[in-house]
């Protein structure tokens, strides 16, 4: 009896929220907003420089087929969201060589935000992520309630972990400077 009330409880807590956030995103007009964040076993440069590799993502972001860099600022990106393929551009707002990377979304799928880079010791870097984004339709407000681009965007935090330890160095870098205009 007391695990059937349990359940009961937990469903209607589960509702409610899932129904406080798909209100939220009502409209398209509500984001939302994923932070994670990984520890490499890399020097800071090597887990950065790799990062700046981004027609590298579909090695370990598994929803990504394709990321085309335009030029020093512009990316094309090519995705499943919600099991949909979409398409977008980014441009790269803010970046400093070892600490952050920050990006807009400016055409396509909404979204923005901020890796950033933490020097824990000679070889261990904290890697940060913020990112917020809105999503479109039902399916993605559904998905988006029930954390799937958190797990998602942890998963894929995971995989360029295990990437870059396997690898040991990175495959290229960019330390170019990008400041908001």
């Amino acid at each position: 009896m007391l695990n059937r009330v349990v359940t009961v409880a937990a469903l209607a807590v589960g509702g409610y929220l899932l129904n406080k956030q798909m209100k939220k995103g009502a409209g398209g007009k509500a984001g939302s907003t994923v932070q994670e964040s990984i520890e490499v076993n890399v020097p800071l440069s090597t887990a950065y420089n790799q990062w700046t590799q981004f027609e590298e993502f579909p090695r370990f972001m598994d929803d990504v087929h394709e990321v085309r860099q335009v030029d020093a600022t512009h990316l094309h990106w090519r995705a499943d969201v919600a099991g949909n393929e979409k398409e977008w551009d980014a441009e790269i707002t803010e970046q400093v060589p070892d600490k952050r990377i920050a990006w807009r979304s400016t055409s396509g799928v909404r979204n923005s935000g901020v890796v950033t880079f933490h020097r824990l010791g000679d070889t261990t870097t904290k890697i940060m992520l913020q990112m917020q984004y809105t999503p479109e339709g039902a399916v993605e407000r559904i998905g988006d309630a029930l954390g799937a681009v958190r797990m998602n965007a942890r998963r894929n935090l995971e995989r360029f972990k295990e990437m870059i330890e396997a690898r040991g160095k990175e495959t290229g870098a960019w330390h170019g400077e990008v400041t908001q205009h």
